[in-house]
């Protein structure tokens, strides 16, 4: 059942949840073809239309439920709007959460008790009781709950984080990684921090994952912020070092810039053999500087990545390999959002202890 304060949350956010706490028809995806795998997708804002092609260029058959939007985003892309949460679930085997943060808890936990396993956008949620509470339930109800953190799956960031741990720049030392958006301008939402997490959970919080993934646990976490306003539309930048276990230290940079800027990312990670850089503003590919002239990872073949990230989750759903992320990540991505939030608020650095898991 929904609790009273799902409830309000849900009608604040446009969302028509189900009542029922047991499974709903619409059967298993255990040994399903992806091509006839059936896609719930909850949400028809900004992220919804990097999913909905994807879902469809993999050949899966696509519902979608929001109040506001739906209509519209079938039409553009294809796929079948629906008329209510319930409407969905009954007729699709995964359900993809694309809403907005506040709201990813009470979505993938309605999804999981009806029996469905659950995509969910990052971040996996707002807070951290939330995101354990959303992999608690995922686990006692035998489903995955999949983090959608899309950066794992660009072809460079593979490439890097396979040729880090390949050894083909030593031991790793300092990293660098830099992410400039525009202020996503299309939602009021994102503006308040209590419900977006700002600039550090909406955006910086790819590249605390991205660290995580190259260099390791984290034990200490310092950030710092600077605000401001373009034309009435807010601009901000968060700056985190994370300190790893085996020594190295990573800087973590996102800005949300002017309405108008283009999205660019790069990252300069130094080891004791070593340097693996790369810039989208200058070109899209790696380089490799090392003493013996040794080529850089190829990454020509790297596709879109949300269509490579579905394409991963949906096969790990249908009992293939174990996808590249899960659960756990997902929720130390919030966690070490959190700290640098709260190193921000305090200024000062914030021991960090990643999550094990206990449930």
């Amino acid at each position: 059942m929904c609790t009273e304060d799902e409830l309000c949350l849900a009608k604040k956010w446009s969302i028509g949840l189900v009542s029922r706490g047991n499974a709903l028809p619409g059967g298993s995806t255990r040994g399903r073809p992806m091509s006839g795998i059936r896609i719930g997708l909850i949400g028809a804002g900004g992220i919804a239309t990097r999913h909905l092609p994807a879902w469809l260029s993999l050949g899966a058959e696509v519902v979608v439920y929001s109040e506001r939007g739906a209509r519209e985003l079938t039409e553009r892309f294809g796929g079948t709007a629906v008329a209510s949460l319930d409407e969905l679930l009954e007729c699709c085997d995964v359900v993809d959460v694309v809403t907005p943060t506040p709201v990813h808890r009470v979505c993938a936990e309605t999804a999981l008790r009806a029996g469905k396993d659950v995509i969910c956008e990052k971040p996996l949620a707002r807070h951290h009781d939330d995101a354990v509470a959303m992999a608690r339930l995922a686990d006692q109800e035998g489903r995955q709950l999949l983090p959608a953190h899309v950066v794992r799956f660009r072809a460079e960031y593979a490439a890097m984080r396979a040729a880090v741990h390949e050894g083909r720049i030593g031991v790793p030392a300092v990293a660098r990684y830099s992410r400039t958006a525009p202020f996503p301008a299309w939602s009021s939402w994102f503006a308040d921090p209590q419900e977006s997490g700002g600039v550090v959970l909406d955006l910086l919080i790819h590249d605390l994952d991205i660290a995580h993934w190259v260099c390791g646990e984290v034990t200490e976490v310092y950030a710092v912020t600077s605000q401001a306003q373009h034309q009435g539309t807010p601009t901000a930048t968060a700056h985190a070092v994370l300190t790893h276990a085996n020594g190295a230290i990573s800087h973590v940079t996102g800005t949300w810039g002017a309405p108008g800027i283009r999205l660019t990312t790069s990252y300069h990670v130094s080891g004791t053999h070593g340097v693996l850089s790369f810039d989208s503003a200058a070109e899209h590919t790696i380089r490799l500087n090392t003493p013996d002239g040794a080529g850089a990872p190829d990454v020509r073949a790297g596709g879109d990545p949300f269509l490579g990230e579905l394409r991963e989750f949906s096969r790990a759903i249908g009992g293939g390999p174990p996808a590249r992320l899960n659960a756990r990540d997902g929720i130390i991505a919030v966690d070490l959002a959190l700290a640098a939030l709260e190193s921000i608020r305090t200024g000062k650095a914030v021991p960090f202890l990643t999550w094990n898991g206990g449930w």
